[in-house]
C-alpha cells in the first residue's frame, strides 16, 4: 500500500494523514445495518491515524473502544500492542468549561453533565475519565493503567465568556477555591501533577488540549491570544467553500492559529452534508447521513482538496456514512484518496470550487452553524498617547496603537494610521496571536510645533475595501 502523505500537527510534533476519521456520521447515528466498529477498523487499517469523537456524540466512543479492543489498541485487551497505539492520535472532547463549581451553579453551555453512558459526569475531568473508560477500559467508569488520550479539547466554544470560565484559577489555581475553570485542571492531567486537588493519583491522561468550533471565529481569537503560554495545541473548526460567505474562519482564527504554531483540523467539510441530500440544520437521526459519493454538481474529491488548501490546515476529519469493498464505492477510500494532496490548489482552482458551490445553490448550508458575515471590520480598540520622552529630545510623537480588525471574505492586506484625516503611515498586517497591539509611532520632524491632533486607523483588504476606526479626539492625543 502507498504511503500516506502527512503533515505535521503544528507544535505537537505528530505527522498527522491529511483525512482524519469523524466521530459522528455513522459513528454516532448507524443504520440498523451498519457496523459502526468496522469504520474505525478500516480506517485504521488503511493508515488514516487522526481519529476524532467526543463526549456528547452519543454512542461514539463506545464504538471506538470496541474497535480497539478488535484491533488491540486497548490496554485491557489482551492483545495490547503499544506500539501501534502509539501511531494513532486519539481526539476527543468535553462540552464542560468548569473543574469545580459551588454545588448548585450552573454554567450555560455545561449541557453534557449527568448520568451518561451509566455514569454520572459533572466535570470537564469527570469527562476525560469517561472518554478512558469507554474507549479502553469498562465502559462503567473504570480504566486499565497505561491507558491516555492525545488530546482533550474544549468543544464548540461560542463566546469570550467561555473561554474565561475555561481560563478561571489558572494562575492560582487553589485546590479549594469554589471555582475552577476546566484548562488548570487538564494541566495538571497533561503533566501529572494535582495543583487544582483535581487529580490526586497524579496520573497522565492526556498529552495535548485543544479547542473547537464552528460559529464565532472572534472567540477562536480570543482564546488564542489569552493562551500566552501557549498550553492549547489545536483548533478544530469549519472550512469549506462557503466560509467566505459568513464570518471567515480561514482569514480569521484559522490564520492566527498557525500563526501561534497550533495544528489546525478543518470539520464541516461537506456543510453536515447539507452540500448534498440534507437541510440545512445539525444532523441528529440515521437518515440525515449521507451515503454518497458527491454529485456532478459538487463533486466531494474538491471539497476535500479544497480543505486542505487553506493554509494554516493540518488535517480534515470527515464522518463516514458507509465503507464498501470495492474502493469505487467506498466512502472512506474515496475520500482518503481525495485527501491525497501532495501541493494546495492555486487560487483559481479553489474560486473555481467556490463558484460550483453558488452554481448549485448551496452558498447558505452552513446557516446553522456559522456565524453571519459582517465583513471587514475596522480595528478594534484604537488608542493613541504622546510620547512623553519625545519633547525632552526636543521631538515630539503619538504612539497608536489597536487591536486586529476580522477580515470578511479576503484577507486584511495592511493598516493606514491618519492624523487629522490625512494618512501618515502603514502597517502590514499580520495574525494578532497575541496580545501585543499593533502599533506606529507618529514621530513628528524636529522643530515641529506642539499642538492637537485627531487619528484613527483605517484596515485595507486584498480587495481594496477598507473600515475605519472612530476618531479619537483631538485633545486626548494633545503634543505638548
Amino acid at each position: 500500500m502507498k504511503k500516506l502523505i502527512t503533515r505535521r500537527l503544528g507544535r505537537t510534533g505528530w505527522q498527522v494523514t491529511t483525512l482524519g476519521l469523524g466521530g459522528q456520521a455513522s459513528i454516532q447515528w448507524p443504520a440498523a445495518a451498519v457496523d459502526s466498529a468496522a469504520i474505525i477498523e478500516k480506517a485504521y487499517r488503511l493508515g488514516v491515524n487522526y481519529l476524532d469523537t467526543s463526549n456528547i456524540y452519543g454512542p461514539s466512543q463506545q464504538h471506538f473502544g470496541e474497535a480497539f479492543r478488535r484491533l488491540g489498541l486497548s490496554p485491557a485487551a489482551a492483545n495490547y500492542d503499544a506500539a501501534a497505539r502509539g501511531r494513532i492520535y486519539v481526539a476527543t472532547k468535553t462540552h464542560i468549561r468548569t473543574a469545580r463549581r459551588p454545588s448548585g451553579q450552573q454554567f450555560h453551555t455545561d449541557y453534557s453533565e449527568g448520568m451518561l453512558d451509566g455514569f454520572h459526569v459533572s466535570t470537564a475531568v469527570d469527562d476525560v475519565r469517561r472518554s478512558l473508560s469507554l474507549m479502553f477500559g469498562d465502559g462503567k467508569g473504570g480504566y486499565p493503567d497505561g491507558a491516555y488520550l492525545d488530546c482533550i479539547q474544549f468543544h464548540d466554544i461560542n463566546t469570550m465568556n467561555e473561554i474565561d470560565m475555561l481560563f478561571e484559577g489558572l494562575d492560582d489555581p487553589k485546590p479549594h477555591s469554589d471555582w475552577l475553570g476546566a484548562l488548570p485542571a487538564m494541566l495538571d492531567l497533561r503533566e501529572g501533577t494535582n495543583r487544582t486537588g483535581c487529580n490526586p493519583k497524579k496520573e497522565k491522561l492526556i498529552r495535548h488540549i485543544g479547542i473547537t468550533g464552528h460559529w464565532n471565529t472572534a472567540a477562536h481569537i480570543y482564546a488564542i491570544q489569552r493562551d500566552d503560554r501557549r498550553f492549547l495545541d489545536t483548533l478544530l473548526v469549519t472550512i469549506n467553500p462557503s466560509d467566505g460567505k459568513y464570518l471567515a474562519h480561514r482569514h480569521n482564527a484559522i490564520a492566527v492559529a498557525a500563526a501561534a504554531d497550533m495544528g489546525v483540523i478543518g470539520m464541516k467539510v461537506f456543510a453536515d452534508a447539507a452540500y448534498y441530500h440534507k437541510e440545512t440544520k445539525f444532523s441528529d437521526h440515521p437518515d440525515h447521513i449521507y451515503h454518497g459519493l458527491g454529485s456532478p454538481e459538487l463533486p466531494s474529491d474538491g471539497l476535500i482538496r479544497y480543505a486542505l488548501s487553506v493554509a494554516g490546515v493540518s488535517t480534515i476529519i470527515v464522518g463516514i456514512g458507509h465503507i464498501d469493498d470495492d474502493p469505487a464505492k467506498c466512502q472512506l477510500s474515496r475520500n482518503l484518496a481525495a485527501a491525497q494532496l501532495a501541493e494546495p490548489l492555486g487560487d483559481k482552482a479553489m474560486a473555481a470550487i467556490e463558484a460550483q458551490v453558488t452554481a448549485a445553490g448551496k452558498d447558505g448550508a452552513n446557516a446553522y452553524f456559522q456565524r453571519k458575515a459582517i465583513g471587514l471590520t475596522p480595528p478594534r480598540n484604537v488608542g493613541a498617547e504622546a510620547d512623553s520622552s519625545m519633547p525632552m529630545l526636543g521631538r515630539f510623537a503619538v504612539r497608536v496603537t489597536w487591536d486586529t480588525a476580522y477580515a470578511g471574505a479576503v484577507p486584511i492586506l495592511r493598516y493606514e494610521v491618519l492624523r487629522d484625516g490625512e494618512v501618515v503611515g502603514t502597517v502590514p498586517h499580520t495574525p494578532q496571536f497575541t496580545a501585543r497591539r499593533f502599533c506606529y509611532d507618529d514621530i513628528f520632524p524636529d522643530g515641529a510645533s506642539a499642538g492637537s491632533h485627531s487619528y484613527r486607523v483605517r484596515a485595507v483588504d486584498a480587495a481594496g475595501a477598507a473600515a475605519e476606526s472612530v476618531t479619537l479626539a483631538a485633545e486626548s492625543v494633545a503634543v505638548a
